[in-house]
């Protein structure tokens, strides 16, 4: 009897030991359970920035055609292949996470994005004011992502996934980027034209 008890602990200590591992990716230095309601909502956000992004690849082109000033299509073309590195720096992510990369439709960007095309749908071909509505709209995309790709890179670092959170703060950095430039843009240029147009 005292044998099949002992074989019994064992067996239980076993299977709890092996609850306890750590998951296959090395890069997690926390002790974070795959299953966790933080970890669940941290992939399921990564899932809605990937739809986001891969929408805006998209989407930008039309922007291109819609903008009249040759600096503004520049910018929004210039950000099209930037978009395009930010799909392909999620899919490292995703492999990273030991996870397959998976879109789900994102409202928020959605929404944004039929606003954009609403300026244009109300604003007149060949215009500054299209241009100030189009980088409205372009800065409303930009101030979504970024408050997106700063809160993921923070739950990242909490999660232990340091090497993640580096990838997601490149990608934020490089968000700033294209907002501070469609602002000098707008306060430099089109603005000034469009107030001038009746």
């Amino acid at each position: 009897m005292e044998k099949t008890k002992a074989k019994s602990n064992a067996t239980a200590n076993g299977k709890n030991a092996m609850n306890k591992q750590q998951p296959k990716n090395s890069n997690k230095e926390n002790n974070h359970e795959n299953d966790s309601r933080l970890e669940k909502f941290f992939q399921d956000e990564l899932k809605d920035i990937y739809w986001a992004e891969q929408h805006l690849v998209k989407t930008l082109p039309k922007m291109v055609k819609a903008a009249n000033a040759g600096e503004l299509k520049s910018a929004f073309n210039e950000h099209l292949e930037v978009t395009k590195g930010h799909v392909s720096r999620l899919e490292e992510v995703f492999g990273i996470l030991d996870q397959k990369p998976e879109a789900k439709k994102c409202e928020a960007m959605e929404g944004i994005t039929k606003e954009g095309e609403s300026i244009i749908e109300d604003t007149e071909d060949g215009t500054s004011t299209r241009d100030a509505g189009l980088i409205l709209a372009t800065q409303k995309v930009e101030h979504y992502e970024i408050a997106t790709y700063g809160g993921l890179a923070q739950l990242a670092k909490t999660l232990g996934y340091y090497d993640v959170s580096d990838i997601l703060e490149k990608t934020l950095s490089e968000e700033k980027e294209a907002d501070e430039g469609l602002s000098e843009l707008a306060e430099h240029t089109v603005n000034e034209h469009a107030a001038s147009e009746e």
